[in-house]
């Protein structure tokens, strides 16, 4: 196994919506797997930008962690209990987006740094309560950490949060062949829904884009949602399709949004 450090962990201290780096946590990662250095790459699904470097593909998808951002406070209180002015710490434009629109009354505090990192900055006092992705926590082991656990009604995941993506270059017969046991065809179907949707809007994780699709006895659902940065216009969508065409339930929702008004919300973003 081959550990890379990559540009999101160097630029550790900068917020990811003013990094300037596309693919801030996979660019260093997928040099190496088309380099040959590496035979197969994993990533954080959300991680990946909506289109992959030619010559790389998506293998497998194992089964998805819980998708949903979890909520965690310094005393106890929920979300909806903070007083006007409490500082609330997120890495992310997208939950930032959402949050500020779910309570415009508290400050919504950027803040970067592995899982542990960030639970130290909560401890000491940087923020009064945090929201990240309960896959990271649960992953190492800090579920007791979670107060809450925000519904994809109320605060809508990153396309792909919770799932992992297998990386290797197309053509690797034997390496495809390896991974595809580890694939879980039902987490697969669904982000690939999420990321038509993500490409079709053209974003990445620096883009205040969210989506979630849930699949049951063959049918597709999936809630979208584009928000501005202030919280002052958030745009959702919600829609009903065949999982043997995820693709197309993905454009569906985009296009939706965007007669919605979402691309001007992403061009000024």
């Amino acid at each position: 196994m081959q550990v890379i450090r990559t540009s999101g962990d160097r630029l550790a201290r900068v917020p990811l919506a003013r990094s300037g780096v596309k693919g801030l946590f996979v660019k260093e990662i997928e040099e190496a797997l088309a380099g040959r250095s590496v035979d197969v790459a994993v990533h954080s699904f959300k991680d990946l930008p909506a289109d992959l470097p030619p010559g790389l593909t998506i293998a497998a998808v194992p089964r998805r962690e819980d998708p949903r951002d979890a909520y965690l406070s310094r005393d106890g209180k929920q979300f909806d209990e903070l007083p006007s002015g409490a500082r609330v710490g997120t890495g992310s434009l997208r939950r930032l987006s959402q949050l500020r629109y779910l309570r415009g009354d508290v400050e919504i505090t950027p803040i970067r740094g592995n899982v542990d990192t960030r639970l130290r900055k909560l401890e000491r006092g940087d923020c009064d309560a945090l929201v990240l992705a309960a896959a990271g926590l649960i992953r190492l082991g800090r579920s007791l950490s979670i107060k809450h656990l925000f519904p994809p009604e109320q605060l809508c995941p990153a396309v792909g949060q919770g799932a992992l993506a297998i990386e290797t270059r197309e053509g690797d017969g034997p390496i495809a062949e390896a991974v595809a046991l580890i694939d879980d065809p039902v987490t697969h179907t669904a982000v690939r829904a999420e990321r038509a949707l993500l490409r079709r809007l053209g974003g990445g994780c620096a883009v205040p884009i969210a989506a979630y699709a849930s699949a049951s006895h063959g049918v597709l659902d999936m809630i979208g949602v584009v928000a501005r940065p202030d919280g002052s216009r958030l745009i959702r969508a919600q829609a009903l399709g065949s999982s043997s065409d995820p693709d197309s339930l993905g454009l569906t929702l985009a296009e939706d949004l965007l007669h919605q008004g979402a691309g001007e919300i992403l061009e000024a973003a």
